[in-house]
């Protein structure tokens, strides 16, 4: 999700659910302490409840930005061992990271005992030929020991050579009863499952075996799944609100971050997907990233004239 959670689009997908949790896009370790961490870190109070995801491996360095992460409010720090892209590989986080539970114990460890905010992990089932059912138990069991109680399971197991990331999201298959199964074997943990959903029936029938669902890219391409999260899922009575009335609520937030300067592009192109799957799709992307001199007022216009 790199490149697309960015507090633009996690102030659009509030407007549809209030009570989903929302992540970052990953941030390194050394974004935070030799970049721009503002940059990186900053948010809308109204993203809460929202987590840092979190792209790193040395333990002191994973609890400073911790540290800055707590100070800046976030809900929660997610630790990124899932990713599998070769620039991850190269800076030692993402998802060669499973071959390795005792440093990720570490990191949690000092992480949790430095912050008053949950410390998670996300990672896959597995890696290379390292993708027996007894590792991913003995990792989820040493990094459990170290303080960590969630795991976000994305339910296949990563090729670290050969496949592309975007490969890596498709080629591998989903084994949703793994997951499943460490659920069973570990109760006491939150098992959150990750991969390939795609609708809230699906997110619904998997909650019957674990305890949470994470949406990533259908959220982004497909953003009106998020407009009936908070009726499904957390007991919000009436209807969800149309497409037209969640741009009419995003229009205040675009009007306000232009005239700080923001290009309206950087907020428009989140909103792309509003409409997947209805008449006049097409157009409506059409005219949002084909049109270079794009304005509020056109913006205005566009959004007056739907239904």
């Amino acid at each position: 999700m790199l490149d697309k959670t960015d507090r633009h689009y996690r102030y659009f997908a509030r407007i549809m659910t209030k009570h989903a949790l929302l992540y970052t896009e990953m941030v390194t370790t050394g974004a935070i302490l030799k970049g721009d961490a503002d940059h990186h870190l900053r948010y809308n109070n109204e993203e809460h409840p929202i987590a840092l995801q979190l792209g790193g491996s040395d333990p002191s360095d994973m609890r400073q930005c911790a540290e800055i992460a707590a100070r800046y409010g976030y809900d929660e720090v997610n630790i990124n061992v899932g990713c599998p892209s070769d620039r991850v590989q190269s800076g030692m986080f993402g998802a060669c990271l499973m071959a390795e539970p005792d440093r990720i114990a570490d990191c949690v460890d000092q992480m949790a005992s430095h912050t008053n905010i949950p410390v998670t992990v996300k990672t896959r089932i597995g890696i290379d030929d390292n993708d027996s059912y007894e590792a991913l138990c003995d990792f989820v069991q040493t990094v459990s020991s170290a303080g960590c109680q969630t795991f976000i399971i994305h339910a296949r197991k990563a090729w670290l050579q050969g496949l592309s990331p975007k490969e890596n999201r498709e080629i591998p298959p989903l084994k949703y009863d793994v997951v499943y199964q460490l659920k069973k074997d570990f109760p006491q943990l939150e098992i959150i499952i990750n991969g390939g959903v795609k609708t809230l029936d699906e997110a619904e029938q998997h909650l019957q075996r674990v305890d949470g669902v994470m949406v990533g890219r259908e959220a982004y391409s497909n953003a009106y799944l998020l407009a009936d999260v908070d009726q499904r899922f957390y007991g919000v009575s009436g209807e969800p609100a149309s497409r037209k009335t969640i741009l009419t609520n995003l229009m205040p937030y675009i009007e306000s971050e232009v005239n700080q300067g923001t290009a309206i592009k950087h907020i428009t192109r989140h909103i792309l997907g509003l409409f997947q799957g209805m008449p006049g799709a097409r157009q409506w992307r059409r005219h949002l990233s084909g049109n270079q001199s794009l304005t509020i007022e056109k913006l205005q216009e566009m959004i007056s004239t739907l239904n």
